[in-house]
């Protein structure tokens, strides 16, 4: 049933009639500019809605940044911890150089005398038996090392060529039990004879009197009797001295100038009674 409220003009005439008043209006807001205030409440009341309207959007744009953003710190920490680990390893094997290289200056810088003919030696093994200090160095016959050629470190003598191969040769060291070196006491030039001990940190004084001007700390250098080392190449240090009235000798301990226990490189010296083409070994 229709009613009265149901009557009215039809669709057509009422999209016609709202166009007419949409022309009205936009002239009426550009010639007179009367809706100026109710377009500003009107983008008041909406911009709260637009706001949210865009969150979504925004919400996806900052996730997909972060995430991007976290990604490539991943990324940067990644590579940034694989360049400290090959700097570590590069520095570590710069200080391991730098060391050997100031050992070697060190080792060149050594009180030679300056028309002694001298030449570097490394080390290649040690003997394991533990009653003989001996080692094996990297020179031989064909380098012109010699038996019974003095051998120094950085710090002082180490002991002397025993036995020489073509390429390599064999060092007893002061510390052996065998060998023996005259010394004196820098301080007052008293020649006595420093021997092995069987120990790397330790050398004996043999046959010193009670009465002998001898005190702890003294520097002792070789005093280049017997013709095997050159003199004033330091030797030792009186470490202590016991002087037992019961006994023939004083007791003299001694340290060792030179690092028997940390050998690396060595520094051979030729003598002024060296000679001149030591034999090659026949190869067996």
């Amino acid at each position: 049933m229709n009613t009265i409220f149901t009557r009215g003009p039809s669709l057509p005439h009422r999209l016609a009639l709202a166009l007419v008043l949409s022309l009205v209006l936009i002239v009426l807001d550009h010639k007179l500019d009367s809706f100026r205030t109710v377009r500003v409440y009107l983008n008041s009341i909406v911009s709260p809605l637009q706001y949210i309207a865009d969150l979504p959007g925004d919400f996806l744009n900052w996730s997909a940044t972060q995430f991007t953003s976290q990604q490539q710190l991943i990324e940067e920490n990644a590579r940034l911890t694989h360049q400290a680990t090959l700097m570590s390893e590069k520095l570590q094997r710069f200080e391991l150089l730098q060391a050997e290289n100031d050992r070697l200056r060190r080792l060149l810088g050594s009180p030679v005398h300056k028309d002694a003919r001298k030449m570097v030696a490394e080390l290649m093994a040690v003997d394991n038996n533990p009653y003989s200090h001996q080692i094996v160095i990297d020179k031989g016959a064909v380098n012109g090392v010699y038996e019974g050629q003095p051998v120094l470190d950085d710090q002082g003598i180490v002991g002397q060529v025993m036995q020489v191969g073509t390429t390599n040769s064999r060092v007893l060291l002061l510390a052996d039990l065998t060998h023996a070196i005259p010394v004196r006491i820098a301080r007052n030039n008293l020649s006595l004879i420093a021997a092995g001990t069987g120990r790397l940190d330790e050398l004996n004084l043999e046959h010193v009197a009670h009465s002998a001007d001898i005190r702890v700390g003294d520097e002792l250098v070789s005093s280049g009797l017997g013709n095997v080392f050159p003199e004033g190449y330091p030797v030792a240090t009186v470490s202590s001295i016991v002087r037992d009235e019961s006994r023939p000798f004083a007791q003299v301990k001694l340290t060792p100038k030179a690092h028997l226990d940390r050998i690396k490189y060595l520094l051979l010296l030729w003598t002024a009674d060296a000679p001149s083409s030591p034999a090659i070994p026949e190869q067996e």
